[in-house]
Order: C-alpha cells, then structure tokens, then sequence
C-alpha cells in the first residue's frame, strides 16, 4: 500500500501527540513563570475594598493504582470577589484560611501585588 506500513504510521502519530502533551507542559509552565514575574515586578497595592461574592471550584481527578484500582482524589480552589474603586471588580485565589475567615459584605483594606492577594484587613 504505497510503501507505508502501520508500524509507520503508528510512530508517526505516537511522535505528534507526544509533541503535542509535551508542549501543552512547557506552555502551562511558560504561563505560570510570566505570571509569577509579572507579579514580583508589579507594586504591592492596598487599596478600599468590599467582599462582594465568594465562591469555590472543586476538581476531581482519577487515577489507577498499581492493583489496578481507580482513585478519585479532589482538590478546591477558593475565590473571592473585592469590589474596589467605585465599580471595578477583581478576583483573588485565596487559601481556604483566608477565604473562611471573610463574609459577603466585608469592608476592609485589600493588599495585592498583581494578581497575588496578600491579605485583608477589616
């Protein structure tokens, strides 16, 4: 069949989506050293603010263990929204300690540098 064999083709496609996962890798680590970057070189700000919604995201993920046995672990990421400023809105990834710690409707002072949060102060 034309000179092509599937041993030929399998490696082929084999190689492409091991390009493809790994550039997934290196693109997801480029992002998180520009964001870590920009944030070290961005002036740590404290500014009024207003607690205005709070929220958590879960994420589960699935894996097989050496016996064979699926495994569901979980994680949650929290996030607040500050309203600051007249009407401008930003939202913060905080830790689970920082984010039980604030009520919708809390008015205090928000440090940030970029788009870390370092603390509020009520």
């Amino acid at each position: 069949m034309y000179g092509f064999s599937f041993d030929y083709i399998f490696s082929i496609l084999f190689f492409v989506a091991f390009l493809f996962v790994f550039s997934i890798f290196v693109l997801t680590g480029l992002k998180s050293i520009t964001e870590w970057n920009k944030n070290n070189n961005s002036p740590k700000l404290t500014v009024d603010a207003r607690v205005i919604k709070k929220r958590n995201q879960v994420s589960n993920s699935d894996y097989l263990d050496h016996n064979g046995m699926i495994h569901t672990t979980s994680s949650i990421s929290y996030y607040v929204t500050f309203q600051v400023e007249r009407e401008d809105q930003i939202e913060m990834r905080l830790s689970r300690k920082e984010y039980i710690m604030l009520v919708e409707g809390d008015y205090g002072k928000l440090t940030f540098q970029g788009t870390r949060y370092i603390s509020f102060e009520k």
